[in-house]
């Protein structure tokens, strides 16, 4: 199980349990939409947490999508 309250976006101090209400209240379903909404900064200024993750350990936007999709979390 992730820690919701571990930061996926450094560079925007956004935490896992962030995303994941992100993601389940706007309905989002690719990594492109979730890098493009409005409503919360993500991944727009050093891109490490789109795939590879801040430590580059994969704790990413990608991985948090996947979870959310497959209703692991």
């Amino acid at each position: 199980m992730i820690k919701k309250e571990r930061e996926v976006c450094v560079c925007n101090d956004v935490t896992a349990g962030e995303v994941i209400t992100l993601i389940k209240e706007n309905n989002i379903h690719s990594l492109k939409k979730l890098l493009e909404q409005n409503i919360c900064p993500l991944g727009d200024k050093c891109e490490s947490c789109h795939e590879d993750g801040y430590d580059n350990d994969g704790f990413s936007l990608a991985m948090i999508l996947s979870l959310v999709q497959q209703k692991k979390v």
